[in-house]
C-alpha cells in the first residue's frame, strides 16, 4: 500500500468507528481514533490561527510600531509552525490507516468471529448483507464495519 491509501484508509477506519462512549471501556482503541478525530476536525484551524497571530505578533502592529517588512522576516518561522500543525493530522490518519490494516489478536479475532456467527443465527439479514465477512484473518477495520453495522442497527 501506499501512503495515499493508508491515509484513505485511516480516513474510513476513524469515520467508521462508532461514537458510543461505552466502547472506551472494552477497545483500546475507541481513545486513539476519538483523539484522531479531535486532531483532524481541530488542528487545520489551528495551524491557521497559529500562522495569522504569528505574522500578526512579529509585525508589531499590536504594540504600534508595525511593518510588513517585521512580518515578512517572520514568515519562515509562522510557516515551520504552521506546517507542523497541519501535519499532526496527517500523522495521525497514517497511524490510523496502519493500525486499521492490522490483523486482530487471537483473543479479539475469536470475538470478531462469534460476533458474525451470532449476526447470522439470528439471521439479521440486514447485518450478514452490510459486513463482508472476513472471518479468516480479521483485521481492524473489519472490526470497526461490524461495530459500526452493529450500532447503527440498535438505532
Amino acid at each position: 500500500m501506499n501512503v495515499v491509501e493508508i491515509i484513505k484508509l485511516g480516513q474510513r477506519y476513524l469515520k467508521l468507528w462508532p461514537e458510543k462512549s461505552e466502547l472506551g471501556q472494552y477497545f483500546d482503541d475507541y481513545q486513539a481514533v476519538q483523539s484522531g478525530r479531535f486532531v483532524c476536525r481541530y488542528f487545520p484551524a489551528l495551524a491557521l490561527f497559529t500562522f495569522i497571530m504569528q505574522l500578526y505578533v512579529s509585525s508589531g502592529y499590536p504594540v504600534g510600531s508595525g511593518s510588513i517588512d517585521k512580518a515578512l522576516m517572520a514568515l519562515p518561522q509562522a510557516l515551520v509552525y504552521g506546517l507542523f500543525l497541519v501535519s499532526i493530522p496527517v500523522q495521525a490518519l497514517v497511524l490510523s490507516g496502519v493500525k486499521a490494516d492490522k490483523f486482530l489478536p487471537p483473543s479479539l479475532a475469536s470475538w470478531y468471529r462469534e460476533s458474525i456467527n451470532k449476526a447470522k443465527e439470528q439471521n439479521s439479514a440486514s447485518i450478514s448483507s452490510e459486513i463482508k465477512a472476513q472471518t479468516s484473518k480479521p483485521r481492524y477495520i473489519d472490526l470497526a464495519q461490524l461495530l459500526s453495522v452493529t450500532f447503527s442497527n440498535q438505532k
